[in-house]
């Protein structure tokens, strides 16, 4: 279905007189009767214990002067050591206001005991600004996972040195900038399939504090009827950036002849690269705050084509747009074709995309029962099987922008909890309100998260960033007998290491999913990069790799329940 564009005269009328972020004041509709299907996936916050215990501070506690105190935040689940499990990297901020805090982005190595260490010191990691978002690759083929981290500042590539620490490369890379620029996401692909990670990276705004407004100074600096910090609308956008890795180390600025960087008047936040259009090749979309959203189609001659509207995916099915923020990328229809997760602004919808063949995409929001939903102010998300039956769920962090409202407008508190949608099959979700457990249901202002099996028990946990607070580790305690999984991890040679781009496709009881592995997705956040499938009361699977470079292999008959390791060639 083809979005239908608005009148111009009345697309320019929401934009002028409308508070800075994107919103349609659009009711929920009725809930339906609950399936009274049991759900046995319990999430419990073990952050604590497991020692993640460090806050995340980002701009003031009570009020934020600048928008770019309001963004938060990503986290990475990675191997960082090779060890088979799951680390965690989780950005920081800092305040304008006041003694400067203790803040840094935090390494924490996995003890494979459900604790973790916090090893930032040691490994070279530690750096106080204003980080927005991180990607986790391999980009320089040694078979070490490497981190991309953009701030609102100077971008930082971090080179794993192999040995449990990291070195700032970023200028000897070709990465550095002189000028200040506001980075917000950013995705390693290979979108050349010459077997090296390149490197796309999103601008948010081009800010300059000394021209933006202070709350309550204009239009767009509202909300509610409450004074509060101006933007995204009435500020620059910023301009995205494409570079080619070229083999040694170092990047080439192919912005320009790409035309990644072309596309312009839009306010980039998550980024992502995918196969959306089952071509062979990646393609780049990026999530843009209140305004249309960007799809970059790949040509395979080094450029990219942006055809957001065109495909369906750069506004709603009404035409309008959506404050852009969390990615979530899966088959939730199991047609074997990627799908969009998009999480928006409150008194809106969060919106699906099902994508109908060849990366053209349907609104389905409504068919798909995603519009009871509109309370709250959606980050990080994933579309991913919570509960092993077969039928990738959805998952998504919430959490206000204005501290400030709260006192004058109480339905719109600072701190809100997070919500599944359960899927019942046939396209429709139903969404849990309690039975998910009580890391689902506590209340926080959360930014961005990252999924992954941290404990390697088979079953898909949570890692989120929350502002003002440490993070939460939502361990997942599936109990349900007769749901099986298994998880694939890719070894690649000729292509990029990381096996950026490549598709694994699984068929289980009559079923089958798609799933890519790709270095960012969710808000501003990196998952785990071995692909789980939920598989129901199916014992075995049928297995196929599609590699970076086209080849693909078949793996028929696998047992269930472990980790299936394949190595390229």
């Amino acid at each position: 279905m083809s979005p239908r564009p608005l009148a111009a005269g009345a697309v320019l009328a929401a934009i002028v007189f409308a508070q800075g972020v994107a919103t349609r004041s659009v009711k929920p509709v009725p809930r339906g009767k609950p399936s009274g299907i049991p759900f046995h996936a319990k999430f419990t916050d073990v952050a604590k214990a497991a020692g993640l215990t460090e806050p995340v501070i980002y701009g003031g506690a009570d009020r934020k002067t600048y928008i770019f105190e309001t963004i938060g935040c990503g986290a990475a689940f990675l191997d960082y050591d090779n060890d088979g499990w799951l680390d965690i990297f989780v950005l920081s901020g800092t305040k304008l206001e006041g003694p400067p805090p203790a803040a840094t982005n935090r390494l924490y190595k996995n003890n494979r005991d459900g604790t973790f260490t916090d090893v930032t010191e040691k490994s070279g990691l530690r750096h106080a600004g204003w980080a927005n978002s991180v990607a986790a690759a391999d980009y320089d083929n040694d078979g070490d996972t490497d981190l991309f981290v953009t701030e609102w500042g100077h971008n930082l590539l971090y080179r794993n040195n192999g040995d449990g620490t990291f070195a700032d490369v970023t200028k000897a890379a070709g990465l550095w900038e002189q000028a200040v620029r506001w980075g917000s996401g950013a995705v390693f692909l290979d979108y050349d399939r010459d077997g090296d990670a390149d490197l796309f990276v999103a601008n948010y705004i081009a800010f300059d504090m000394a021209r933006t407004p202070k709350p309550g100074e204009s239009g767009n600096c509202n909300w509610k009827g409450v004074p509060v910090n101006c933007g995204p609308r009435g500020l620059p956008p910023g301009r995205h950036s494409l570079y080619r890795n070229n083999g040694n180390g170092a990047f080439a600025d192919v912005s320009a002849a790409s035309g990644a960087g072309k596309a312009g008047g839009s306010y980039g936040m998550t980024a992502t690269a995918g196969d959306f259009d089952d071509d062979g090749w990646p393609d780049i979309y990026v999530a843009a705050d209140s305004t249309p959203s960007f799809f970059f189609r790949n040509n395979h001659d080094g450029t990219f084509t942006e055809s957001g509207l065109e495909r369906g995916v750069a506004l709603n099915e009404d035409g309008m747009e959506q404050a852009g923020m969390g990615l979530g990328i899966g088959d939730f229809n199991l047609d074997g074709r990627l799908d969009v997760f998009k999480t928006h602004f409150a008194d809106d919808t969060n919106i699906l995309y099902r994508n109908a063949g060849k990366g053209n995409f349907d609104d389905v929001t409504l068919a798909s029962g995603l519009g009871v939903e509109t309370r709250f102010i959606g980050w990080g998300a994933a579309i991913t099987d919570l509960d092993n039956d077969g039928l990738p769920d959805l998952f998504y962090v919430t959490g206000n922008v204005y501290p400030e409202i709260e006192k004058s407008v109480p339905a719109y508190p600072w701190k809100t909890p997070r919500v599944v949608f359960r899927n019942l099959g046939g396209g429709k979700f139903e969404e849990l309100l309690d039975e998910a457990g009580p890391g689902v249901a506590a209340p926080h202002s959360s930014r961005g998260a990252a999924f992954g099996d941290y404990d390697n028990d088979g079953d898909v946990d949570v890692l989120i960033v929350n502002l003002g607070e440490p993070p939460s580790l939502l361990r997942n305690d599936l109990k349900a007998p007769g749901r099986n999984w298994l998880r694939v991890k890719l070894e690649a040679v000729k292509s990029n290491r990381s096996a950026l781009g490549a598709r694994v496709t699984v068929r289980y009881g009559g079923k089958t999913q798609t799933q890519e592995v790709a270095s960012q997705s969710s808000y501003y956040s990196a998952n785990d990069p071995r692909p789980l499938f939920g598989l129901g009361a199916a014992e075995t699977a049928d297995v196929e790799i599609r590699w970076p470079d086209g080849s693909a292999r078949k793996l028929p008959g696998v047992k269930a329940n472990r980790t299936l390791t394949v190595r390229e060639n």
